[in-house]
Order: C-alpha cells, then sequence, then structure tokens
C-alpha cells in the first residue's frame, strides 16, 4: 500500500528546501508547479484554451505563455483568476494522478505530492497524510522580498492570494517550523516520515 503524502506551505515558507530533502531520500516527488508549467506548454489542451480566454497579447514572441504578463492579470483580478484555474487545476490533476499512478506501479512505499495551493484547489482527496511547512509572516514576507525583488506591497498581495498559513496548520497532520536552521527542519521531517513508517 502506497503511502501518499500531500506537502504544502506558503509562497516563501521553505517548502522548496523540504522537497529538495525528501527527494535526496529517494522519495518520489511530483511537482504541482512543474506539473503546472508542463501543461501550459506550447501545443498542450490547457495552452490553447489559456489563448482564447486571454488573448494573444499574454504570449512571448517564442510563441509560449508570458507567466509575468499572465501573472499581472490574475494577481489582483480574483474573476480572472478563477477563469485561469478553471483551465490549469483540472490539467494539473490527471497528469498528477497519472505520474502518481506510474509510482505505484513501480512500487513506490511513500510518494509525495508537492502541491502549494492543496487546501485552496481541493486537492486533499488525493492524499493519505498533510504536512504543512510553516513560517512566522514576517519571515515569510522577509523572504519574498529578498527572494522575488518585491516590493513590500507586492510581496503581500502574493502571500494574501493564498490561505494564510495558520489556517493551513490547522488542516495538517503534521507541521514543519522553518523559522529556525535548515538541520531543524531536516530533523523535523525525517521525525514524522519515521512516525508515519514512511522510509
Amino acid at each position: 500500500m502506497t503511502l501518499t503524502i500531500g506537502l504544502t506551505g506558503g509562497i516563501a515558507s521553505g517548502k522548496s528546501t523540504v522537497t529538495e530533502m525528501i527527494r535526496g531520500l529517494g522519495i518520489p516527488v511530483i511537482d504541482a508547479d512543474q506539473v503546472a508549467r508542463d501543461v501550459v506548454k506550447v501545443g498542450e489542451e490547457a495552452y490553447e484554451q489559456i489563448i482564447k480566454t486571454f488573448g494573444q497579447d499574454i504570449l512571448q514572441e517564442n510563441g509560449e505563455i508570458d507567466r509575468a504578463k499572465l501573472g499581472a492579470i490574475v494577481f489582483y483580478n480574483e474573476q480572472e483568476r478563477k477563469k485561469l484555474n478553471a483551465i490549469v487545476h483540472p490539467a494539473v490533476r490527471r497528469r498528477m494522478l497519472a505520474e502518481k499512478e506510474a509510482y505505484v506501479q513501480k512500487g513506490a512505499k511513500t510518494i509525495v505530492l508537492d502541491i502549494p495551493l492543496l487546501f485552496e484547489s481541493e486537492l486533499t482527496h488525493l492524499i493519505d497524510k498533510i504536512i504543512v511547512v510553516y513560517v512566522d509572516n514576517d519571515i515569510q514576507l522577509e523572504r519574498l522580498m529578498k527572494r522575488n525583488g518585491f516590493s513590500e506591497e507586492e510581496a503581500l498581495a502574493r502571500i494574501r492570494s493564498q490561505m494564510p498559513l495558520h489556517e493551513k496548520v490547522k488542516k495538517a497532520d503534521a507541521v514543519i517550523n522553518n523559522n529556525g536552521t535548515i538541520e531543524e527542519t531536516k530533523q523535523q521531517l525525517l521525525q514524522i516520515l519515521k512516525e508515519w513508517n514512511a522510509l
């Protein structure tokens, strides 16, 4: 029986660091962000639907979707964001399930689905256990501004477009507090995986 773990957090909470640790343990990770990039590549069904919905203006010269232009449209407009999600989420879900099934067929003991918007996208039914990577608000804001070169306003707009981290913590089976050192984070991860017999 394969254990499917959902890994989530907030933007700049350090989830990618935890993902790398999990990969380092030899556990397969299916990354929703990567899948979301794959399903909107030129020629994919979701790509065609996005152009129909948002027009040619969001394309780069090479025909690929300009993520910054599309992001600027959907980040500040909930209606537009919903339209985009209605196209992308089902495509991502199908692709993730197909990848998960492939790992199950190979006999994987544990599979991790790395889904930043796990709760917002209502994908909890795909998994058995949930780990939330948590950081304090001020650390999250500081990291995001530093990492992406955002102003405080831009960073806050992105943080507020997601469910607050303290809300996610309430829905988690386990929480990794990522305010400390990398080593502390890794110890928490190992402890959780051992408890769940996931290694």
